[in-house]
């Protein structure tokens, strides 16, 4: 179980980034990386975000949140790079373990292009952080699961009342909890909760600390295929949409750069794919989790980026209500008006 656990350090899915809505309340680190190689000076990179001078290629700032998703693949194969040298740009790559630290590049101008969760999105959408929603990249409906011991009595989410339940709080993962507990005639008040980030939750649930846990792949199908866990039927279709940012100053000054950083995601995303063997294969060196599993998460995400689609509008409105009821926002949001659909309709032309 160690072993299953020390796998996880570090592993954050392409299909969510880590969403904390408290910022600060995360613990965890961020890795800048320039081209993959080494680690990045933050001061470097308000330089970099301020600009370069006359005639010097526009610096791209292109980060990676989480450790499964097409951009690793765009890294691997330099696709970015290939693309953005023809319109006298570089790549300048950054990796983050999650949402929050994100939000805090985002705000000093280390970040011009990246994604978020449902969580993160919102929090910055109502803090207004100077970023857009430029696309989506997933509804979510398979994101999010609850687990409970595989030689658990617990057959449904009402039987959770007054259960020991680990989640990481403000995530999508939260969110997630307390709309299936809503739906179940529940309140999150009916049911003991504890804070732990993704890994340490998988620690405690291996040591038989918790009666269920709220999480997302790869924990879910690692857990669910190794016999550990079962998942909970919720009885309803539940949305955690992912979004496609861009900084509102980038997109201003260098719209077609945005507009190609979308049409590369989605060429990186179309070979995933067409190729998850080998995608799987390339996400499996960089996390140390069998192929054979992240075959199985890349199959489940049922990925692809559009438009904003009604439905993810929405279910982002509804998160947002439920955040601000639950007093992780500190003011109402329309996530609608965060959302800026032209550069991926003309991506997708």
């Amino acid at each position: 179980m160690a072993a299953v656990t020390k796998r996880f350090r570090g592993v954050v899915p392409f299909v969510l980034a880590l969403a904390l809505v408290t910022g600060g309340c995360s613990n965890s680190k961020e890795g800048l990386q320039r081209g993959g190689q080494g680690t990045a000076n933050p001061a470097a990179g308000q330089a970099e975000a301020a600009g370069d001078p006359a005639g010097s290629p526009v610096r791209v700032n292109v980060a990676i949140n989480g450790s499964l998703n097409p951009l690793l693949l765009a890294q691997e194969k330099g696709w970015l790079e290939e693309a953005f040298k023809k319109q006298h740009a570089e790549v300048v790559w950054s990796q983050f373990s999650g949402g929050p630290p994100l939000l805090e590049s985002v705000v000093s101008g280390r970040v011009d292009l990246s994604f978020l969760g449902d969580g993160a999105a919102i929090t910055g959408a109502s803090n207004k952080l100077p970023f857009e929603v430029i696309g989506l990249l997933s509804e979510g409906r398979q994101l999010n699961s609850i687990l409970v011991p595989a030689a658990s009595g617990i057959t449904s989410v009402g039987e959770l009342k007054g259960k020991t339940i680990g989640v990481a709080k403000g995530t999508t993962s939260h969110v997630y909890l307390v709309k299936s507990l809503q739906a179940s005639g529940l309140q999150q008040e009916d049911v003991k909760l504890i804070s732990l980030s993704y890994e340490d939750a998988q620690a405690a649930f291996e040591a038989g600390k918790l009666d269920a846990w709220v999480t997302i792949d790869p924990f879910v199908t690692v857990n669910v295929q190794q016999k550990k866990a079962k998942a909970l039927p919720v009885g309803l279709e539940i949305f955690a949409p992912v979004s496609m940012i861009a900084h509102t100053d980038f997109a201003k000054k260098h719209p077609e750069l945005v507009v190609e950083y979308l049409k590369l995601f989605k060429q990186a995303l179309d070979w995933q794919n067409a190729n998850t063997e080998e995608a799987a294969q390339i996400y499996s060196k960089h996390t140390k989790l069998p192929p054979d599993i992240l075959k199985t998460v890349l199959e489940r995400s049922a990925t692809r980026l559009s438009a904003y689609t009604p439905e993810a509008l929405q279910a982002q409105q509804a998160t947002a209500d439920i955040l601000l009821e639950n007093r992780f926002l500190k003011k109402p949001v329309t996530f609608k008006e965060a959302v800026n659909d032209t550069f991926v309709q003309q991506a997708l032309k």
